[in-house]
């Protein structure tokens, strides 16, 4: 008897999507839209406007400054939230929120994504290029603060 006998420890939801692609104007709305279904199906739709959001000005970010517009997009389940990667070939990092000048008409993105989320950064990628990633996560309940409440 051959065959293929899946882990009775495998998910059935995918806790995990990552996608290479060469983004354009529209492509936004068509990533929302997978970040919306694979919140839903990790029952963590509570995330989804602020997610759709930031991811928006990640696309938005590779349109606008990847010379070939090509962009590997990660989406990661975490324990209480999602982690979102952007990863593109153009080497210059990211300007910091902070460096910004006050008539500087680009580069508010940033700040909006550090008002959103929860943790952001710019990591160099190791073939060049930059992974710009954010971390977000559920609400905390009051259930949640008094359970750890309880374990101090």
């Amino acid at each position: 008897m051959n065959g293929y006998f899946p882990s009775v420890y495998a998910s059935p939801v995918p806790t995990q999507y990552r996608m290479t692609l060469t983004v354009d104007a529209h492509s936004a709305r068509h990533i929302r839209g997978i970040a919306r279904r694979l919140l839903a199906s990790w029952e963590l739709e509570e995330l989804t406007d602020t997610v759709q959001l930031a991811l928006t000005e990640l696309i938005a970010n590779v349109v606008r400054h990847a010379p070939d517009r090509r962009c590997t997009l990660l989406l990661l389940r975490q324990t209480a939230g999602v982690r979102a990667e952007v990863t593109d070939g153009y080497g210059r990092l990211l300007p910091t929120p902070a460096a910004l000048r006050p008539e500087s008409e680009n580069g508010r993105g940033l700040l909006l994504l550090d008002a959103l989320v929860d943790d952001w950064g710019v990591t160099p990628a190791p073939e060049g290029g930059k992974t710009v990633w954010f971390e977000h996560g559920a609400p905390r309940t009051q259930d949640d603060i008094g359970a750890a409440g309880s374990q101090c």
